[in-house]
Parts: structure tokens; C-alpha cells; sequence
């Protein structure tokens, strides 16, 4: 099993917050669309002046979600376009549904990572907040 060391107090101290910042995005489900990004942008606003670590995570959580939003938005329109034809209603459904489980996988990992005390980098995200 893999050892990781053991965070600096700060980041111990806040990683509850810093795992809220990241599945605070799951609040999607409350406020379709902009729940994702919402829940987020609270949890930073709020946090990021505690600890640069809570700042970090804070960008990141929000990050993901915008382009998340972004992607899902552009994924809605190629969807309906396929959707149209034949091929489109075979591929839409598995499409669709893998994007929602490599959303709810990103998140859960960030969650996991940031209770440990560190900063979690979701790949293929564009930084609009540095």
C-alpha cells in the first residue's frame, strides 16, 4: 500500500473544506447546470483567504466544473445533432453516460485526494481561474 506522508498541519486542519470545494459540484442536483459551478464558487469565495491550500483546491473544483458545464453543453448539441439519425441514438446514450461517470469519477478522486491534504490537478481542464 502506497505511503503518503503526513500534510502540514494547515492542510489537515482545512481538508474538510477542500472536500467540500470538490463535491460541492455534485450540487448539480439541486440546481440543474449551474449547480455545478454554484456550489463551488461559494466554497472558494468563502475559503480561499484561510490557507493557500484551500485557494488551490478551491481554483481547481471550480475549474472542472466550468468546463465541465462547457463540455456538457457542446456534448448536448452533438448529441441532439446524432440523435437526429440512426447512428446517432446508438452512440448518444454510451457517450452521454460515459461522460457522467468520468464526472463522478474526477470528483470523487479530487475529494479523496484533498481529504489526504493535497492539491488535486483534474486532467484535461482548462485553468480559466489561475
Amino acid at each position: 500500500m502506497e505511503q503518503h506522508p503526513t500534510p502540514p498541519p494547515n492542510h489537515v486542519e482545512h481538508s474538510g473544506l477542500a472536500v467540500l470545494a470538490h463535491l460541492s459540484g455534485l450540487a448539480i442536483f439541486i440546481i440543474p447546470y449551474v449547480g455545478a459551478v454554484v456550489g463551488p464558487l461559494v466554497v472558494w469565495l468563502l475559503t480561499r483567504e484561510k490557507s493557500e491550500f484551500l485557494d488551490e483546491n478551491g481554483k481547481e473544483a471550480l475549474n472542472f466544473q466550468i468546463f465541465a458545464l462547457i463540455a456538457s453543453l457542446v456534448l448536448s448539441v452533438v448529441t441532439f445533432v446524432l440523435f437526429i439519425t440512426v447512428i446517432g441514438i446508438v452512440l448518444a446514450i454510451p457517450v452521454a453516460l460515459a461522460a457522467v461517470i468520468a464526472w463522478l469519477y474526477f470528483i470523487i478522486k479530487a475529494a479523496i485526494v484533498a481529504n489526504r491534504g493535497e492539491v488535486y490537478r483534474y486532467p484535461w481542464t482548462i485553468r480559466f481561474i489561475s
